[in-house]
Parts: C-alpha cells; structure tokens; sequence
C-alpha cells in the first residue's frame, strides 16, 4: 500500500457499510463525492500503490488532504445522496453528473381532470406532484411498475385516453389490471382522482395507515375465504413494501429539518446533524463534545441545541432530536425567535422540536444515529491509538501526580471475586499508552479477608520479581513499572503503599482510580486528585483501569467454570455429559447453584436422589420439606 498519502485512515476505521465518501483538498474543497455498497472496500482501492492507479484518480488522491464517509441504510440511498452531494458542491473529479442533462422524476399531473402518472425530466409542470429525482432510469420504471399494481393511476398519454374514450374500450394496460380504465368508464373520474391522491400520499411517505388497511382487508377476506382476493391484497402489499423501501432518501420537499443523531459514552459524545432542505440531505455536520457528569439524554440535547444554533447557524422550521427535552417549549420559542431574526420574518412559523417515530424521517433519524456511533467509535480509537495524543496523555499524567518522569510503562491490578469466594487478582501492562498483552498476569488468591488485603498480597508478589540483581537487562515481570495503578479509592491505595514501603519499592509512584466520581486518590493525601473530564490522561487511566477490570472478570469467571466442573465430576454417577447437561439447562454457574434439588431433578438424566447429592456438594439452595 501507499505510504505517499499522510491522509490515509486505518483500514479498520473505515465501516463496511453502504456510504458516500467525500476527498477534500487543504481548501476545504469537495474535489470527489462517491458511493459505495461497501466503504471499506472502495475506499481501500484508492490507497494502492500509486504507480497502479489511474491517472485521474492518481491526480485527485495527491490533490486531496482528507477524506470523509457518511453511513447510509442501503445502496440506493447512497446513491441518492450522492446524487444530491454532487449537484451540491459541483467536485472537480466528478464526472457522472457534471453534464447538464436533467434526471428523471415520477410525476402526477394532479391539475388535470383525470390525472395521470409518469416519468419525466422536465420540472415545471403546472399542478404536477414530483417525486424523485431518480439517478436511474431503471429505478424509476421499476417503481412505476411496482405501484400501478396498487394504485392503478392512469399512465397513457393524452392522445391514447382521448382514442380509448371515444371507442369505450381501453388499452392494455386496463385489461391487466394496472389502470383502472376511466376512459371507459369502469370508474368515476371523481374515484380515479382518489386514487391518484393516494399514490402522491405514498410516494411522500405517509403509506403506513395505508398498509395497515390492506393488511386488515387481506384478513377480513381470507376470514370469508375470498382466497384470490386475499393473495391479490398481499401481493399489493409486498409490492408497497418492495417501492418503500427503495424510495427510504425520497422525501417531501417542502421537508426543511435538521435531524441530529448522537453516540455518548461517559466522558465524550459524538453529534451528527442531516441538514434537509426541500426533501433532500444538503449537508452533514459533526462533532465530539465533552459530556456533562451524570447528564441525562434530554439534558444532553437541551445543550446540543443551544450550542449548535446559539453562533449563527441556519435554522429550519423543524428539528428532529433523539429524545424531547424537558423544556421543550421554551427551546422551541427561543428558536423560533432566532429564525426570525434570520428571516426578517415576525410571523415565520414556529419552529417544531421534536422525537420521529416512524416514516421517511424515523428512518434518516436511525440513519444519522448510525453515522454519530461510528464517529464515536473513531474517536475513541483515535485517542488510544494516535501518537501525539498518547504523548501528551503521558504528560499530562506526570505533571497531574507529580511523577519524576512520564510514566512509559504502566501496570494496573485489579481483584475479582464473587461474593467472597473465588477471589483473583489481575495485571495489565502498558507501554508506551498501549496495551502489551503478552506481560499480563493472572493471580489465584487463596485466603484474604477483604479487598485491601488482596491488593496488598498483590503488591507483595509483584515487588518480589523487582528484586533481580540485573536490573540493566530485567524484562517482562521483573522490569520496573512507572507508575503503579490500583483499581480504588484511599484504603486500596494505601494498602499498596506500605507493601512498597515496607519492601523498600517507596519509589515506584502509585495511584488508585475511583469509579464512582472518576477521583485519583495517591498515598498519604486527604484529598483526591480531580482530572478535567476531557483530559487525555484520564482517558488514559479509565482504559487501563477497564482492561484490568475485564482481564480480572474473565479469568474468575472462568476459574468458577473450571472449579463447578470438577466438583460435578467428583460426585458419583456425574458423568461429563451430565455436568455439560448441568450447565447448558442452567446457563451459568451461578443459576445452578441458587438452584433446589427439585429443580435440578427437572433436568433430563437426573433423578431426585442424585439431584439430592449435587445440591449439597456444591452448596445449592435445598428444597423444602411439605410439612404435614
């Protein structure tokens, strides 16, 4: 692969999902807009070696400084994305649709007399309903076709109705049921009309009731064994089904909305805005934010809002949110009274701020949620994995806990148990901000009395590979840590400490990382140490603290799985099939030792008198006895 390109994202960052993608250049310029099914895989094609690609693309990837993707549903909404995206920003690199011919559009001349359906590239109809554009003349004759099945809205042209209403026969298309035939009168032009108003509802997205009706009329006439009218009514439905889906990106055009989607976590918090103007995505927006301490989802979308439209930015008459804010209202009048300012408008309409709970605009909602989660996830692997940022993550440590040095290898023990029984211990190792897996260590725990003791037996077993005598050449365990890290507050801290001390380590530093207010507590001090919640090196800490947690939670759980085996196997009559039978009916440790006999007697292969035996020799719960 090109190592020419600074720009180039990590495979593994890139989502395999259907996109579009947009190269920039060190303007800000869109030099390319693209699509595609799968954005791992076409994005990686640009990223060969250079001397493979084609001139042009060769020309616009080293012209280019960045590149960024937006997730979509299904292909076909990348493609209309793309569609719109390019007309938007007019890229230099794009070929496809820099001619000036026009795109097809399904339209319903909704001003006539008896209104008729079809597809088109001239915009301007008087009276016509449009619905598209269409990138492909295929996709729109698949849909027409599709549709006339349901709402057989004449097609014909003018010519062909006026000859088939002088005769009083229609065209083909009446004989096979897809126009119901007004030139012949096999409905009213009033009827047909009606039809033609439940296309345009349709295509806008307002089909739900609508299928819902022919649901129940499908019941209702297979209740009264009209088979054929019933499977007429299903294909109907799947055909509606079939267009809805395909047409998810088509929306109402006089649709103007910022739709906001956001991923949280507990120190960060992506936001992706959809901005859509006339029914169409005419730009996307993001950005991470720093989270408030304990902010609930609607706290959190009060000061999204006011932060993202308190500088200026343009606001639409509708703003669909993730969830509704307690002061709603009082949101939704300082809004308004921003937009008309905007507007120079005193009477604009109120602008509504709102949940989608269903339609076209449920659907983009889920679509813009979908792009802040995989923002979030990038920015967390951005901040693990990135140099600079783990360098200052370092630095930052040093100065906040006063360390001599950066602390360049960092351990981090943690204990698990559960209830007091099963207790072990874990290590994790860091170097460098980065995991080094292959220096973890587990640690079985035989007798303690709570957890400071455990920390401390801990503590007496890691020093005691310290003590080498050629500390010029130690590695693995016996290398020096850093900074030593203890998964709690004060007492867990100070329990380590004295091992140090009384094992003549005082020098090495340690710390414990509270979880309850994220505090830092070190030895001898009243007070913790607090860390800005946007700090690098508390994300740091959290992450190694979390790796220590879950490499501790593993190797107890699996020590509980290994220890009920072999107490099952040591009864006799328990085979290994019925220790495997055992735990599969039970699903967990746990669940089969709060069992009764009684329920352990219900499992297949076990008799009342053997489950009598496994409740007492693993501790389950007895049944109790009928007293008479």
């Amino acid at each position: 692969m090109s190592t020419d390109l600074a720009y180039r994202p990590a495979t593994s960052d890139i989502p395999t999902n259907p996109g579009v993608y947009r190269f920039f250049d060190s303007s800000g310029r869109v030099l390319y807009v693209g699509k595609a099914k799968n954005l791992r895989a076409r994005l990686s094609s640009y990223f060969a070696p250079l001397a493979t690609l084609h001139e042009r693309t060769r020309r616009m990837v080293t012209s280019a400084v960045d590149v960024k993707w937006t997730v979509v549903g299904t292909e076909f909404e990348a493609l209309q994305l793309e569609f719109t995206w390019i007309k938007e920003f007019d890229p230099p690199f794009n070929i496809q649709f820099r001619d000036d011919k026009s795109y097809p559009y399904l339209a319903i001349t909704m001003a006539e007399d008896v209104p008729r359906v079809f597809i088109t590239r001239r915009r301007g109809i008087p009276g016509a309903k449009y619905f598209g554009p269409y990138t492909k003349s295929w996709a729109i004759r698949e849909t027409l076709e599709q549709i006339l099945r349901v709402f057989p809205v004449r097609s014909c042209s003018d010519g062909v109705y006026r000859k088939a209403a002088a005769t009083g026969r229609p065209c083909l298309l009446g004989d096979i049921g897809r126009c119901s035939a007004p030139c012949a009168g096999r409905v009213t032009p009033e009827d047909h009309r009606k039809i033609s108003l439940q296309l345009g509802s349709f295509m806008a997205g307002r089909n739900d009731n609508y299928v819902d009706k022919l649901r129940t009329d499908m019941l209702e006439a297979s209740e009264r064994q009209e088979y054929e009218r019933a499977a007429k009514i299903r294909d109907a439905i799947e055909a509606l089904n079939s267009v809805a889906s395909k047409s998810a990106v088509v929306l109402d055009e006089t649709i103007d909305a910022d739709v906001f989607g956001v991923a949280r976590d507990e120190l960060t918090a992506a936001v992706h805005v959809f901005r859509v103007r006339g029914g169409k995505v005419r730009g996307v927006r993001a950005w991470t934010v720093d989270t408030e301490l304990n902010a609930n989802d609607e706290d959190f979308c009060d000061s999204m809002l006011r932060a993202a439209y308190e500088e200026g930015e343009e606001i639409p008459s509708e703003i669909v949110v993730p969830a509704v804010v307690d002061d709603a209202e009082a949101l939704a009048d300082w809004l308004t009274g921003l937009r008309r300012i905007q507007l120079d408008d005193s009477r604009a309409a109120k602008v509504k701020v709102r949940v989608a709970q269903r339609g076209s605009m449920a659907s983009l909602a889920s679509t813009v949620t979908e792009n802040a989660v995989h923002a979030l996830a990038l920015h967390r692997t951005k901040r693990s994995s990135d140099y600079v940022t783990r360098t200052a993550a370092l630095s930052d440590l040093q100065v906040a806990l006063g360390l001599p040095e950066a602390p360049l290898r960092i351990e981090c023990f943690d204990v698990s148990h559960l209830g007091g029984t099963h207790v072990v211990g874990s290590m994790v190792v860091f170097e460098d901000g980065l995991p080094k897996k292959a220096h973890y260590r587990k640690f079985n725990i035989s007798e303690t009395t709570d957890d400071t003791d455990s920390i401390a037996q801990l503590m007496r077993r890691r020093v005691a590979r310290l003590d080498v005598e050629d500390q010029e050449n130690a590695t693995g365990f016996a290398y020096p840590p850093g900074l030593l890290i203890v998964d709690g507050g004060r007492p867990q801290v100070e329990a380590a400490s004295r091992v140090l001390r009384d094992t003549g380590h005082a020098h090495i530093p340690v710390c414990g990382l509270a979880k309850r207010l994220e505090e830092v507590w070190l030895p001898g001090d009243a007070f913790p140490v607090i860390l800005p919640r946007n700090s690098n090196a508390l994300f740091l800490l959290q992450r190694i603290r979390d790796e220590a947690h879950r490499f501790a939670i593993t190797f107890q759980r699996a020590k509980r799985k290994k220890d009920i085996r072999s107490e099952l196997s040591a009864i006799p009559g328990v085979g290994p099939h019925r220790v495997a039978t055992l735990l599969s009916h039970f699903g967990s440790v746990s669940e089969l030792r709060r069992a009764t006999s009684e329920e352990i007697s219900s499992v297949s292969g076990i008799s009342e008198a053997l489950a009598r035996v496994i409740a007492e020799a693993i501790g389950s719960t007895p049944s109790v006895a009928s007293s008479d």
